[in-house]
């Protein structure tokens, strides 16, 4: 697959299926955002990208407004949620680089986050290139997106 035609079949949105990450020295998988992560990532026509994932399983607040919850249920919250959004672009057939305008997790603002990106029909995989330290292990983590059908 050539650039172009990679970033023209990223455009859309894509709805979180899965996120595993296996262990590289003992194979054990974690689904660090639970067994049924909600999520979304969208590309943009004119280089944009977001995303957003969370656990399905996430405890409400207290109270209905998030100016008012405790320091336990913010911290809380922010660990169970990743959200980023930027630019994007492609510079081969296989990578998409994710340039982080805004971030929940302020490390990668201004950072680019690149991920290896697989097609199939209307499946999507993202990975990063090498292993990434995921529980306190070096892990290979595979995001599973599947296109988003209008509503």
């Amino acid at each position: 697959m050539t650039p172009d035609e990679l970033r023209t079949a990223l455009i859309g949105t894509w709805r979180l299926v899965s996120y595993e990450a296996t262990g590289v020295e003992d194979g054990e998988v974690v689904r660090p955002y639970g067994e049924h992560p909600l999520g979304l990532i969208m590309y943009t026509p004119d280089g944009y990208m977001s995303a957003q994932i969370t656990s399905s399983d996430r405890p409400l607040f207290a109270e209905q407004r998030q100016e008012y919850g405790s320091a336990e249920e913010l911290a809380d919250a922010a660990r169970h949620y990743l959200a980023y959004t930027g630019t994007f672009r492609v510079p081969d057939g296989e990578t998409v680089v994710h340039e982080v305008a805004l971030c929940l997790y302020p490390n990668w603002m201004g950072d680019g986050q690149t991920r290896v990106a697989r097609l199939d029909g209307q499946t999507l995989q993202l990975a990063p290139p090498a292993p990434l330290s995921v529980r306190g292990k070096p892990r290979m983590g595979v995001l599973t997106w599947e296109r988003a059908a209008p509503r």
